[in-house]
C-alpha cells in the first residue's frame, strides 16, 4: 500500500548462469482501467550474469491529477536475457491509500547498504474518473 504520488522501489534480484541479463519488463494492470504496456529497463555492464538492486518508480502521472483510494494495481517483473529468455514473472499487489504508509524492513539480501539502482520504471497511470475531463486531455 502506499499514497498516490509516493515513489515506490522495486526490488530484485536474478541469475541467468547460461546467459547474460539484458532487459527487464515491467507491466501493470489497474483495476478499474486495465493493462498498460510493459516498460522496459535495460541492464548496464556490471550485470551480464547477476544483478540484485531496485527499479524505481515515481507513481505521480501527468495524466492524472489524482487517483481514487483503494485503485488497486497488479505490477508485473520478470528479466529477459540476451537469448530472449524470460525469467520467472513477480507479482507486486499494491493498493493507493490515504494514510502514510510507514516502510517496511527489507528482508535479505534487499536489507544490504547501497543496493543500486537499475532503472526507473516509466509507467503513467490514468485515472478512470478524470478520462474524458477537458481539464486533463491529453494533446497528441
Amino acid at each position: 500500500m502506499g499514497r498516490y504520488g509516493d515513489v515506490l522501489k522495486i526490488y530484485i534480484e536474478a541469475d541467468a548462469p547460461q546467459g547474460f541479463m539484458f532487459r527487464i519488463a515491467t507491466s501493470v494492470d489497474q483495476v478499474g482501467y486495465g493493462h498498460y504496456l510493459a516498460d522496459w529497463v535495460y541492464l548496464k555492464s556490471p550485470y551480464p550474469h547477476h544483478a540484485i538492486g531496485y527499479l524505481q518508480w515515481n507513481t505521480f502521472s501527468y495524466h492524472a491529477s489524482w487517483m481514487p483510494e483503494w485503485t488497486q494495481l497488479t505490477i508485473k517483473v520478470s528479466v529477459f536475457d540476451t537469448n530472449g529468455n524470460e525469467s520467472n514473472e513477480v507479482v507486486f499487489p499494491f493498493e493507493f491509500v490515504s494514510q502514510v504508509v510507514p516502510e517496511s524492513p527489507l528482508p535479505p539480501p534487499f536489507d544490504q547498504q547501497n543496493l543500486p539502482l537499475l532503472g526507473h520504471v516509466a509507467i503513467d497511470l490514468f485515472n478512470p474518473f478524470q478520462m474524458g475531463d477537458d481539464h486533463d486531455r491529453i494533446l497528441r
